[in-house]
């Protein structure tokens, strides 16, 4: 697929540097066990748990540059290292790049496809856990703007030039469920969305191999939520957790090249929780 970016890389282009010494793959999964990983993995990937890896150690917060630097070079990764991102489920990883870009390492790469596409192509797989020897990795420059809070979007609701874009499933966004349908209803007080939200499914830019739909697909589908490139609107995304607004926000950003689109963190966990904030749904 062309793209606007170099920061997404097919299974061709990781299978030819497995065994480069500047390549480090992190697998970053949604499981603190890691099932899945340990029933076969990537060769050379590095198991993250989302929450230890990318959270503060108390705070309900993402983890400062100087921790993630430790962090990375506990593994190895140096600011010289590419690292190569896959998610477990397949948005975990758009959450990780945003976040390890957040905290100043910004030489990463994202997977096409996850481990879904590496396995439907035969790839391998192993079961072996990499090792590897802890380098000096300094910290990092914070850039966290693409990153929003609650008050920023509260105090531009109505206005125009901003498009908010809910990509949770259409259940939540209805006001039907507070977190995706399948399992417990948890993660707010409330049901709905925030007023003036328009809606986009963000399993609707992903092909069943979890690849990203091709950039002609996903610019029609961004154009239909009123994302386009060439105006100064600025796009704002959510979901419950965040994770799911990250792979949109990677698609507008860095596949389509939209440079102004911004992430709200907090999404429907926080927002649907606060007292006198206000809420849209579909149903009474």
């Amino acid at each position: 697929m062309s793209t606007n970016t170099h920061k997404l890389v097919d299974c061709a282009w990781l299978a030819d540097r497995l065994d480069d010494p500047q390549i480090r793959i992190l697998e970053v999964s949604s499981d603190a066990e890691g099932k899945a990983y340990h029933e076969g993995h990537i060769p050379g990937a590095v198991f993250w748990f989302w929450k230890d890896a990318l959270w503060h150690e108390t705070d309900r917060e993402f983890t400062t540059p100087r921790e993630m630097a430790k962090r990375l070079g506990a593994i190895g990764v140096s600011p010289e290292t590419t690292v190569v991102l896959y998610g477990d489920p397949v948005q975990y990883g758009t959450y990780a790049l945003w976040v390890l870009m957040m905290t100043g390492h910004s030489n990463v790469r994202l997977l096409d496809g996850s481990r879904t596409r590496w396995a439907a192509e035969g790839r391998p797989l192993t079961t072996e856990i990499p090792l590897f020897v802890t380098v000096s990795h300094p910290r990092g420059d914070a850039d966290v703007s693409s990153r929003l809070g609650r008050n920023e979007v509260r105090e531009r609701l109505g206005e125009p030039g901003q498009v908010l874009l809910d990509v949770r499933s259409p259940e939540e966004y209805r006001g039907e469920r507070v977190s995706p349908p399948g399992g417990f209803d948890h993660g707010a007080e409330r049901t709905g969305r925030i007023p003036g939200a328009v809606h986009l499914f963000y399993r609707e830019l992903l092909n069943d191999d979890d690849t990203f739909l091709s950039i002609d697909q996903l610019r029609e589908k961004f154009t239909e939520a009123g994302v386009e490139s060439g105006t100064d609107d600025e796009v704002v995304t959510y979901c419950r957790l965040s994770h799911r607004a990250t792979l949109a926000w990677f698609a507008i950003t860095q596949v389509l090249g939209i440079e102004d689109a911004k992430i709200y963190d907090g999404s429907w966990t926080e927002w649907g929780s606060i007292v006198g904030f206000p809420v849209e749904r579909d149903i009474a």
